[in-house]
């Protein structure tokens, strides 16, 4: 099935970094977050342009809604050490970037909610909070 073989890769992308050299030198989080900024950028970028390349919004999407499956499922995972109220938080905001991800695609929603999921919990990857 092309989805999972989608979301295999973008488990490895977010595993390794996007493939950088220094990626196992870097803390998990800080590959998370930029795993996370890149998503973001693209869906600002691609929905600029939305009217011209209306693909490419559609792949930044997929792009972001795998991120946040893997993130998921790794939040889902008996091993995961995060305290359980944060792993349901963030288990939810998956859900919620699923449902808004087929909102935006039936011309019902804007990316910038997804935008702003992704920026707070880029906040607190980065310990700064979710305060604007």
């Amino acid at each position: 099935m092309q989805s999972e073989g989608f979301a295999v890769n973008a488990l490895i992308h977010t595993k390794t970094g996007y493939t950088r050299p220094d990626a196992s030198l870097r803390p998990l989080r800080s590959i998370e977050y930029e795993a996370l900024a890149r998503a973001t950028q693209k869906m600002s970028a691609t929905w600029q342009g939305r009217s011209s390349d209306f693909p490419a919004l559609v792949q930044a999407l997929a792009d972001n809604l795998a991120l946040w499956s893997t993130l998921a499922s790794d939040v889902a995972s008996p091993g995961n050490a995060l305290p359980a109220s944060l792993r349901a938080q963030l288990f939810y905001l998956y859900e919620f970037s699923e449902v808004h991800t087929r909102r935006i695609l039936d011309g019902a929603g804007s990316v910038e909610v997804l935008i702003d999921v992704n920026t707070a919990v880029m906040r607190g990857l980065r310990g700064q909070g979710v305060t604007k």
